[in-house]
């Protein structure tokens, strides 16, 4: 028997608003409002609302909090200041992904947001390297957490009068304690679209009253509300990682192109023996972008082709409603990574030819604050 999928406070909300509602990682969620391409321009162009209170946050408490998760995840958190945020990568023994996040170190503890299918995953992973650091605090706060954000380049304007943060004071990747809307919140600087914006955290209780009063906000400005089919896009435009698609359990960082997110040198850590042995060697195979130069849309588990043969899988394709041609990312030997290298995508039984090219698709300009 199937087991039921869980909501965000906002089903019904979402609902309401004519959403489609589809299962993704055991949650069931809008995956558009009106359609992909509209929602997408609309991000880009202007500014879109997202509903992100599927995703994990784990706290972390305790006087040796710090040093716990410096062994437990592979970027330096030695390096974070109070109201900083920065992007890792929790790994097994072996080297491989066990989750991406986005740690947030707060006055009193640091917030670990994780995928939303592997909450129960990561914390039981967590709490066994726990065990070495007696005092520290592991606890899971998402049920009552809800999170939302907002993206695109309008965003600061639209959301700077809902809040008593200064938003403009806010950098890239930083985070403060503030109200939205009346409500008290984290705001962070951060998000999952390749553009200028805003995750705001705050009890899930309040999730309507937040969302509503956002929308009605920003739709005299363009805002509307986004699914997660115009967040894939956003996201595969900028070339950021999709756990299950560009990493998993099956793959590393190394070979994922994320290294910059992973401090050999900062002593021992969960995985280091066999990252520091991977980069010693090189890796067999790198996540690429492609381009198609024939028609077609590239798709997920897709096989990649070089001499005849199969030398590869795609992760991820679209039709990117951004450059208006057929992209994707997959995993090739590296003999074959080098932008300009032209390989051809199996797509429903049909050699279609590609070529890669360098990622990210799309890179906005970067404003003072964001």
């Amino acid at each position: 028997m199937e087991s039921r999928l869980e909501r965000t406070p906002l089903y019904e909300t979402h609902r309401r608003l004519g959403a489609r509602m589809v299962p993704f990682a055991g949650w069931e969620m809008p995956v558009q409002y009106t359609s992909l391409i509209e929602e997408h321009r609309n991000v880009r162009s202007k500014l879109g609302l997202f509903d992100l209170s599927h995703m994990g946050e784990l706290e972390v408490r305790g006087e040796r909090a710090e040093e716990f998760l410096n062994h437990a995840l592979t970027n330096d958190v030695r390096a974070l200041e109070v109201g900083q945020a920065q992007y890792t990568l929790i790994t097994y023994t072996d080297g491989t992904v066990c989750d991406d996040a986005i740690l947030y170190r707060l006055p009193d503890r640091y917030l670990l947001v994780v995928n939303a299918g592997n909450i129960r995953k990561d914390y039981e992973w967590l709490d066994q390297q726990r065990l070495g650091f007696p005092g520290v605090e592991l606890s899971n706060a998402s049920a009552e957490t809800a999170l939302l954000a907002v993206q695109g380049p309008l965003s600061q304007e639209i959301l700077s009068p809902l809040t008593d943060a200064d938003l403009s004071a806010l950098r890239y990747y930083h985070i403060t304690e503030g109200s939205v809307c009346g409500v008290p919140a984290l705001i962070a600087r951060t998000g999952y679209t390749g553009e200028d914006g805003f995750e705001v955290f705050f009890p899930a209780g309040q999730a309507e009253r937040v969302w509503d009063c956002i929308l009605e906000a920003g739709r005299p400005k363009g805002l509307m509300p986004v699914g997660l089919g115009a967040r894939d896009t956003l996201r595969l435009e900028a070339r950021m990682p999709l756990y299950g698609h560009e990493i998993s359990d099956q793959t590393n960082p190394l070979e994922a192109g994320l290294g910059f997110a992973v401090k050999l040198e900062k002593g021992d850590f969960v995985g280091r023996e066999a990252l520091e042995r991977e980069k010693k060697l090189g890796p067999a195979r790198r996540l690429v972008g492609f381009e198609l130069v024939e028609r077609g849309v590239p798709r997920a588990d897709q096989p990649i082709y070089k001499h005849g043969e199969q030398v590869g899988f795609v992760t991820s394709g679209t039709h990117s409603p951004t450059l208006g041609k057929a992209i994707g990312l997959g995993y090739v030997p590296t003999r074959y990574s080098k932008p300009g290298t032209e390989i051809e995508i199996m797509i429903r039984d049909r050699p279609v030819r590609a070529v890669v090219v360098k990622t990210p698709f799309y890179k906005r300009e970067r404003s003072e604050g964001g």
